[in-house]
């Protein structure tokens, strides 16, 4: 089969089509013909070798994190009330391998939903992995009816999702956004959007009350985590960041104990001046990466086919020009998901 893999790590020009044997499933996974590849700032990281000393790759690899498409066959032990050949799914692929820009693709059926029926399979492969991150950031954060809740990065693939599911929940929602990305976090939901080429969180005066204690950070930088957004909580405040300085315990399930103390102790180290500055301001600061989970994905594709979540697809590139898909995402500038479209679609 064809998929987008790695041939080393690097730079966009290490990512290429090549040729690998079809996977079977084993017990308790199905096999899936894929439609739609979502495309996520996590791929230029994996590429480029961040997590190289934690979870090395066999290169060449295939690529990708999250997909949809039809199930082709079931493992034994799939339970046929469950899923059934033909029907069309979504997936944020398992944590230790990556897979999802593979004509065909392997994964436990427990992290696999049904697909929503309200749009199409191709823009639902950006579903997963961002609907997913942002759904568990709000459950970390605990956001319910009446927070007020600051998102920054609000016109990126998970920001979008996050100031919908907030809204959901009945919380006040703040955003940062430029005035290129206004249109699309108003669209979603947010209450009130602060230019952050031109405005700083720290002095920034609400229109409707008191400021945010809840703070979901989509879009990173350390230093400016230190100097405008730790400061602009109050007391008691809390930031989950899926941007930012990573902090230990994220590796735990995914390594084994001894090489997770050396992580840690890593992470610690590297995460001192933000921890050390959210101490100070006797605010928590944590930083989580989201866990593949068939159940909460779900759930999603229910909002989406109930009218309360839209998945915002920025662009959408043939298998062929997958090259132009990467250079867009790593752009900056998509306003949603970009999403690769498989010539079986």
């Amino acid at each position: 089969m064809d998929a987008i893999a790695y041939t080393a790590y690097g730079g966009p020009e290490v990512t290429s089509i090549e040729t690998f044997p079809i996977p079977q499933p084993g017990p308790e996974e199905v096999q899936v013909r894929t439609v739609g590849s979502g495309l996520n700032p996590i791929d230029k990281h994996q590429r480029g070798g961040a997590f190289k000393s934690i979870m090395p790759y066999q290169l060449p690899v295939i690529a990708g994190n999250e997909f949809s498409g039809h199930i082709t066959a079931l493992g034994s032990g799939v339970d046929g009330s469950q899923f059934a050949v033909g029907d069309a799914v979504i997936c944020r692929v398992r944590k230790d391998k990556m897979d999802g820009m593979g004509a065909y693709v392997v994964q436990p059926a427990s992290i696999v939903a049904k697909a929503p029926s309200s749009i199409s399979l191709v823009d639902a492969a950006g579903l997963p992995l961002a609907g997913l991150t942002a759904l568990q950031v709000l459950d970390r954060l605990d956001v319910k009816a009446g927070d007020r809740v600051l998102i920054t990065g609000g016109s990126g693939g998970v920001g979008l999702f996050a100031i919908q599911l907030a809204k959901i929940r009945g919380a006040y929602v703040f955003t940062t956004a430029s005035s290129a990305g206004r249109p699309y976090v108003e669209k979603a939901g947010a209450d009130e959007v602060i230019d952050y080429k031109t405005e700083k969180l720290a002095s920034y005066t609400p229109k409707n009350g008191q400021k945010w204690t809840k703070v979901f950070d989509a879009a990173g930088g350390e230093q400016t985590m230190i100097d405008d957004v730790i400061p602009s909580l109050q007391p008691g405040g809390h930031v989950v960041s899926v941007a930012g300085v990573m902090t230990p315990g994220i590796f735990d399930t995914i390594l084994p104990y001894w090489k997770a103390v050396l992580v840690n102790a890593m992470l610690r180290y590297k995460a001192w001046s933000v921890t050390g500055a959210a101490a100070k301001a006797d605010v928590k600061y944590e930083y989580i990466f989201m866990r593949p989970d068939g159940v909460e994905l779900a759930q999603l594709a229910k909002y989406v086919d109930e009218g309360k979540l839209k998945v915002f697809v920025d662009s959408k590139f043939s298998l062929h020009d997958f090259k132009k898909a990467f250079e867009q995402l790593e752009s900056g500038r998509s306003k949603g998901k970009v999403v690769i479209e498989w010539p079986q679609a």
